[in-house]
């Protein structure tokens, strides 16, 4: 007797140690109570994508691991007391859960729980054709955003968050160190909200990106920086500095720019401890924050950046490729030259 027909099933790419990344298929998760299944259009490589394939998270990851966090997608089924939500609806996902009852919490800091399960790494992520989760975790999307532009809602959500944190106003002059996505994102983020602001960066090829977006861009080892840090502020020096570079160096840069009472927001992960010049600290009173993911007021700030074109995120996207090719994503990004690549979910 022929046996049942086999279910639906879910491209996903799946990280299993060694740097190796594996697509196969798996079984599609049916929505239970309060939850909702994501046909996912779009995800991005990030940053953390990058540490957990290079072996770096292997502590924190179950393998195999589901990777990706950065995404966009339409609802394909609901659970049963699913409302307020439709089949097809447009969404992105706010990719944190949290406890609810640990003390982060109960002070109302839920996005930074002290038992955080973040999707795509503490769980089963984006990666992947049909993806399960939560409703609750859901963003709405206008209807008529290209998806392939909010896939670039979350690493927003990041610069929106860290610009927060710093309470940068149109009457600062800011420095941003590093140029990579989330840099530049944050040096927008700062020009959304009427800041004056430089953009720090290396590379040559991401200083000609951030310069095509109409940002003001140095090389951080330029001979001349001093002299324009002092010209352009008067003599002051910045009054906020995001570190976004994660290097020895921008944490002395993004320090030594500052002026009297200046904000450094520490934004980059740093993958060992750095030494910070604290006679700096104590002698011009400076403020060091720590920002770390996000809110869901930056995520819902995020969307209507990216979907107004307020933030013009297209510039960033150098490849989109279908998810059997997402190990030479990988690969590719780990070289250079690329700003940020999308898996199509759907693509073969």
């Amino acid at each position: 007797m022929a046996g049942n027909p086999p279910g639906p099933r879910t491209r996903q790419a799946a990280y299993r140690g060694n740097r190796e990344l594996v697509v196969s298929e798996g079984s599609v998760v049916a929505p239970g109570p309060g939850q909702v299944r994501v046909s996912v259009a779009y995800t991005g490589i990030c940053g953390t994508d990058l540490h957990i394939f290079h072996g770096a998270m292997d502590q924190r990851v179950t393998m195999p691991a589901v990777i990706g966090h950065e995404m966009s997608g339409r609802i394909a089924a609901l659970g049963p007391d699913v409302v307020d939500w439709a089949i097809g609806d447009p969404v992105t996902v706010m990719p944190l859960l949290s406890c609810g009852t640990c003390p982060a919490c109960q002070r109302g800091h839920s996005h930074i729980c002290q038992r955080l399960n973040f999707l795509g790494i503490d769980s089963a992520g984006s990666m992947q054709s049909s993806w399960t989760v939560p409703s609750h975790v859901l963003v709405r999307l206008p209807i008529d955003v290209p998806l392939e532009l909010a896939a670039l809602v979350e690493p927003t959500a990041v610069a929106v968050h860290d610009v927060r944190r710093g309470a940068v106003t149109a009457a600062d002059r800011v420095v941003v160190v590093g140029g990579g996505p989330v840099g530049i994102l944050v040096a927008m983020a700062t020009r959304v909200v009427g800041a004056d602001v430089v953009l720090l960066e290396l590379d040559e090829h991401r200083r000609g990106i951030a310069a095509a977006l109409g940002l003001t861009v140095m090389d951080p080892t330029s001979p001349d920086l001093a002299a324009f840090i002092d010209e352009w502020t008067a003599g002051a020096g910045a009054d906020v500095a995001f570190e976004v570079s994660g290097s020895a160096g921008g944490v002395t840069t993004a320090t030594h720019v500052l002026a009297v009472r200046g904000r450094l927001v520490m934004v980059a992960i740093h993958p060992t401890p750095r030494e910070v010049d604290l006679f700096r600290v104590f002698w011009r009173e400076l403020t060091i924050i720590g920002a770390r993911v996000y809110e869901r007021q930056d995520f819902e700030t995020a969307v209507r950046l990216v979907s107004t074109e307020d933030i013009p995120v297209r510039a960033l996207i150098s490849q989109i490729v279908p998810i059997d090719e997402a190990s030479a994503a990988f690969t590719a990004l780990e070289k250079g030259g690329a700003m940020k690549v999308l898996v199509d979910c759907q693509g073969a």
